[in-house]
């Protein structure tokens, strides 16, 4: 198995360890070099050519962003996820139009930066859950009450079809959702393609607003 090679920027040496433990522990990744700011970052990952920079947003010298920025125009090929303190949809709106591919918080890097990590490789952006709802809101508007004609729509769907967009839209991968209903891969895959046939959808993120519309977020 071919590992996927990580690059951990942060200026807090003891952060850079825990996270070394927890990547290096999982049978797919490890990581292949460390920088403390921005500039090191960047040098390192034109030398080092890692799949995954994971970058935090604020250091005492140099600016997260725009070395996410500079990384994903240099260098196409490397994934960059924003790992950070920040629960603010001010930083995220600019942390992803640099390019990134996850918004991680670090309180919550044990439970979701490992599935963030394997959204990247697969060519998927990951937010953390909360803020892809503050980000849909913002762009959507705050979610209104169903008319009758789109209530019709959620009565077309089944108890567990439900079950399976809440958790599609809260940013669960389809093996993330198996394991929670405890179904195969391959039948959440199904209701996945049976929810958009249904819907009329054709992603995964018209799914995340479908449930955002009509307030399945909230249940």
């Amino acid at each position: 198995m071919n590992k996927t090679r990580i690059l951990l920027v942060d200026d807090h040496a003891v952060l850079r360890a825990g996270l070394r433990l927890l990547l290096d522990n999982q049978p797919d990744m490890e990581v292949i070099g460390e920088a403390g700011d921005p500039a090191d970052g960047i040098a390192q990952a034109k030398a080092d050519k890692p799949d995954i920079v994971l970058m935090d947003l604020s250091f005492p010298r140099g600016d997260g962003i725009a070395a996410i920025k500079t990384i994903r125009e240099t260098q196409p090929e490397v994934k960059v996820i924003a790992l950070t303190m920040h629960e603010d949809e001010s930083y995220l709106r600019p942390v992803l139009q640099a390019g990134a591919s996850g918004y991680v918080l670090k309180r919550a890097a044990d439970t979701e930066l490992i599935s963030a990590i394997r959204a990247a490789v697969r060519g998927e952006v990951f937010i953390y859950p909360s803020l892809t709802r503050i980000l849909l809101e913002d762009t959507l508007g705050k979610p209104k009450k169903p008319s009758p004609e789109e209530a019709v729509d959620m009565d077309l769907l089944s108890q567990r079809e439900k079950e399976v967009l809440k958790l599609i839209a809260r940013g669960h991968s389809n093996r993330e959702v198996a394991e929670m209903l405890f179904l195969s891969v391959k039948t959440v895959d199904t209701y996945k393609a049976r929810l958009m046939e249904k819907l009329g959808l054709e992603s995964r993120v018209d799914l995340v607003k479908y449930a955002l519309e009509h307030g399945l977020l909230e249940r």
